[in-house]
């Protein structure tokens, strides 16, 4: 700019020739012929008229014109190409394949394998040539209060009773205030996904009109064609309950859920970037629960300074009124094994034998298992997870201990007892397991906290046998029988053995003092 603006006044004040313009500032004279050309045909244009175009054009900076340049490298056969490879990423993109598009180094080596030469610069720069005219226009929504909320799942991965884990996290996040909610889980199931929606609906206070989802497995059972998508039994059973539309994202447009994508990132960072080691599942998710709680209490630049939890103070009375809490479980039915035990996501659980070889069915919850006979329930489970993991109950093989009481020592269901019921087994009932069998039915008609009771008392009035006949005397509340029944025969044996033992210490007291000294 410097040069053009010496050229033009030497010119035009100083009447220097182009000639020796050139030589003194070392420049061709063909550039300082063109600088003075265009110059003075922009003055004479200018002259009686006041167009703003021509004005910029004097005092435009000088440019280099490419537009004449030819493109060694890049001919027409490579663009073609590289249109073909993003076409082929276009395709991938809208079934599914997100994750399987070639990157533009991918392109780069597919070129090179038919023998094209170039370099990767080059691709580049066709590619986002390519691209930038294809960029499309967004509309800014406006959403009024209680219209709709976003959901999505996300990865974090922590450190959990010093295992590494990867855990998902299942995140909404409203529209209007930007009020947040999350969990985690083991698996991105069905119960989990449920489960999600009946604690953001009761956290909120209410139900929003609408749900946009992704193409999430747990909400569009197919698609059918390009554009439309099935949704899953269970979306649609729980659209029914609490009366809220949904809606999904075009494939591979996961930027539709504007709010929800950021969301689940800012939550993972700001939450879990501070501490990602925890001792259990649970201190994992009671820790993510305290944290929404100081998010959602932060003011937001883009609303004035409110915070979320002070919007949705104000969104929760145009919400949908919330009926009583869906059940959340996944129904299944399963065949009970030789082991007493039906298998869900590869872990075994236990019911009473006598429904070997029959068909139940199985309630599925995020925390516990629930398995039925028909109308009646029959077992309940905390929920196993892992591979091949077993939750034995050892009151479930009642029947079968007395036919096989040798069993007893070794078996699973012993290991899987209480603390309090091994113990009480290790210290009165070993080479007694019949006996111990039968105690098992005192503990599930009673409670092992009576039997703890009863065995106390025993302990306290010098029985010398403990047995199932006195400890079910005592939690039938009979005490005053089993003080007398407990002592009937190995009580009063004791209580004769020391009267011998007392008086014979007495004699050699008296044979003592009578020897002369």
């Amino acid at each position: 700019m410097k040069d053009k603006q010496k050229i033009i006044l030497e010119a035009i004040l100083e009447k220097k020739t182009q000639r020796q313009i050139a030589r003194d500032m070392k420049i061709s004279r063909t550039t300082v012929a063109k600088y003075i050309k265009s110059y003075e045909a922009s003055k004479s244009k200018l002259m009686g008229c006041d167009d703003v175009k021509i004005k910029e054009d004097i005092t435009a900076p000088p440019k280099y014109n490419s537009a004449a340049r030819v493109k060694v490298k890049l001919t027409d056969e490579i663009i073609e190409e590289i249109n073909n490879h993003l076409k082929e990423n276009e395709i991938k993109r809208a079934t599914g394949r997100l994750k399987q598009q070639k990157k533009k180094i991918d392109i780069l080596e597919a070129l090179r394998e038919k023998g094209h030469d170039i370099g990767y610069t080059t691709v580049c720069n066709a590619v986002s040539e390519i691209e930038k005219r294809q960029k499309e226009a967004f509309i800014r929504q406006h959403y009024s209060w209680g219209d709709c909320s976003e959901f999505d799942w996300g990865y974090v991965k922590l450190i959990i009773a010093g295992i590494p884990k990867t855990v998902h996290m299942g995140a909404f996040t409203t529209a209007k205030g930007n009020w947040r909610y999350a969990d985690i889980f083991y698996s991105q199931k069905m119960e989990n996904f449920l489960y999600l929606h009946a604690e953001f609906f009761e956290s909120a206070g209410g139900v929003y009109r609408e749900i946009v989802y992704d193409n999430l497995k747990t909400a569009v059972a197919k698609f059918v064609g390009r554009n439309f998508k099935k949704p899953t039994d269970e979306l649609l059973k729980l659209s029914i309950y609490y009366n809220f539309k949904f809606r999904f994202c075009n494939i591979g447009a996961g930027h539709e859920k504007g709010r929800i994508e950021r969301s689940v990132e800012y939550i993972r960072r700001r939450v879990f970037s501070k501490r990602d080691s925890f001792s259990s599942m649970e201190q994992a998710r009671q820790y993510l629960r305290q944290e929404l709680i100081k998010l959602n209490l932060k003011g937001q630049i883009l609303e004035n300074g409110r915070s979320a939890a002070s919007m949705l103070e104000e969104e929760r009375g145009y919400l949908l009124p919330l009926p009583p809490k869906y059940d959340t479980a996944r129904v299944c039915e399963r065949r009970i094994g030789k082991y007493s035990c039906f298998e869900l996501d590869s872990c075994f659980y236990s019911v009473p034998d006598a429904y070997v070889g029959q068909f139940v069915f199985v309630k599925a919850y995020p925390q516990k298992i629930t398995a039925y006979y028909g109308q009646e329930e029959i077992a309940e489970h905390k929920r196993r997870f892992g591979q091949y993991q077993w939750s034995i109950k050892i009151e479930h093989y009642r029947k079968t201990f007395l036919k096989k009481p040798g069993a007893l020592a070794n078996s699973l269901a012993l290991l899987q007892a209480a603390p309090e019921l091994k113990e009480i087994y290790t210290n009165y009932y070993i080479g007694s397991e019949k006996d111990f069998i039968e105690l098992l039915e005192v503990v599930a008609e009673n409670g092992l906290d009576k039997v703890r009771l009863a065995i106390e008392k025993l302990v306290s009035i010098n029985c010398l046998s403990i047995n199932t006949d006195k400890i079910k005397m005592l939690v039938q509340r009979d005490e005053a029988k089993i003080v007398s029944i407990g002592c009937q025969k190995d009580d009063q044996i004791e209580v004769y053995s020391r009267q011998i033992a007392n008086n014979y210490a007495e004699l050699l007291n008296f044979a003592t003092a009578e020897r002369p000294v």
